[in-house]
């Protein structure tokens, strides 16, 4: 079966820091999605933008964030390193887990498949999307009957089931 036909991908895009090229968070993202577009990976349709509250909840700024739609030949492994290398090019830096950042890309959903992960591999679909409405809110207003690959679980279930102390709004 050809790829493709599979099921759709999905990428999630957050920053909460201003970045030094750019005027705003959602500026940066946009010009993550731009570069992605331009290697290897189209993206076809992305969410309203989204301003999340930090998880877990802390004093650091709150969050822009959006989920894209994208198709690529790539598969999920070269797909999950070309969005390091694009927020290594935005100037991602990794330091301690849930810290504020200038871009955050991840991987949520590759056309359904299920996997492990490990080093340098992709883990599918990403392990803390279905319990975070700064995924699953913008997931929502892109594909209203997506189920969680795992567990099968409507997305409109995964919604009702989060904390109220994740909040989401459109932006």
């Amino acid at each position: 079966m050809d790829k493709r036909n599979r099921g759709p991908i999905f990428i999630g895009a957050g920053a909460n820091l201003p970045h030094p090229s750019y005027a705003s968070p959602r500026e940066t993202l946009q010009a993550a999605l731009l570069e992605l577009d331009r290697r290897q990976a189209c993206v076809l349709r992305y969410s309203p933008w989204y301003s999340t509250a930090p998880v877990p909840a802390s004093s650091q700024p709150w969050y822009v964030n959006v989920v894209a739609q994208v198709e690529t030949g790539l598969t999920a492994d070269a797909l999950l390193n070309l969005l390091h290398d694009i927020e290594e090019l935005f100037g991602r830096v990794r330091s301690v887990p849930n810290a504020s950042r200038l871009i955050d890309l991840d991987l949520l959903d590759y056309r359904g498949e299920i996997s492990a992960g490990g080093p340098g591999r992709a883990t599918l679909p990403h392990p803390r999307m279905a319990t975070r409405a700064f995924v699953l809110r913008p997931l929502a207003d892109l594909s209203a009957a997506w189920r969680h690959p795992v567990s099968g679980t409507p997305i409109q279930d995964l919604l009702a089931g989060l904390p109220a102390d994740q909040v989401a709004h459109r932006m």
